[in-house]
């Protein structure tokens, strides 16, 4: 079965995102650090609480920038017991500013990836804030090199199937390039498609997922320019090295 279309995902596999992110939760941990517990790790503590309420909070504020936010403030209410001062609410809501106005930084290779897998037909699927991902993608610069962009709620394979069936795309001649396991690789085997995992230096802890075992469908790159280098000119997906 040859590949017709590539389907990546955006957010830390063509640019930077999370990185951004961990700035905001160390900000997040230091304004209510004073409202846990001594012997409590405050950036740990902090972290699994508000991964907790993000959880809680996705099916009404979804992903991205200002759920996160929604999600600070709440927490951080609940932590404080609804005590923590005006300013400190403040300062989250100013650093959710600071991330919506952040310039896009491609991952390097990124572009050159583009260039490998222009005999194809690319996808981007990407979810997130629909006003943010938007500007992300205007902003890249590379919106053109795609022939379909999909910005959706959530990545499970109902979600594929609905955005392969729009693009008359057979899940068996697609490949899903991404660094989620979660959101990009095992919606899309499920669905009979192909997954190439390129990690990034950090996963957010909702994000994780088991790789899947001796799959014949999924591989692992280490960059966006060696997935791109898996998927051969002539649209067959390469054997794995060894």
């Amino acid at each position: 079965m040859t590949i017709d279309w590539v389907g990546l995902d955006a957010d830390d596999t063509l640019w930077h995102n999370e990185s951004y992110f961990i700035t905001s939760y160390e900000l997040f941990a230091e304004i209510v650090a004073p409202y846990l517990a001594p012997t409590d790790d405050p950036y740990q503590a902090a972290h699994d609480l508000l991964i907790a309420t993000e959880i809680r909070n996705i099916p009404q504020f979804g992903y991205g920038i200002k759920g996160a936010t929604l999600s600070m403030i709440e927490c951080a209410l609940e932590i404080s017991h609804r005590t923590i001062p005006a300013e400190d609410v403040w300062r989250l809501v100013e650093r959710a500013k600071e991330m919506m106005a952040h310039p896009v930084e491609l991952l390097d290779g990124a572009l050159d990836a583009l260039d490998a897998l222009a005999c194809h037909r690319l996808m981007l699927v990407t979810k997130g804030d629909v006003m943010d991902q938007r500007r992300k993608i205007e902003h890249s610069g590379i919106a053109e090199r795609f022939d379909a962009i999909e910005i959706v709620h959530e990545k499970d394979p109902q979600t594929y199937a609905a955005a392969l069936d729009r693009h008359g795309v057979d899940p068996r001649r697609f490949v899903m390039v991404g660094n989620s396991l979660r959101s990009d690789i095992h919606p899309v085997l499920a669905l009979g498609g192909w997954g190439i995992h390129v990690p990034y230096e950090t996963t957010w802890a909702i994000e994780h997922a088991e790789a899947p075992e001796d799959h014949p469908r999924f591989r692992v790159a280490r960059s966006i320019t060696e997935a791109a280098e898996l998927i051969a000119g002539s649209g067959s997906i390469a054997a794995p090295a060894g």
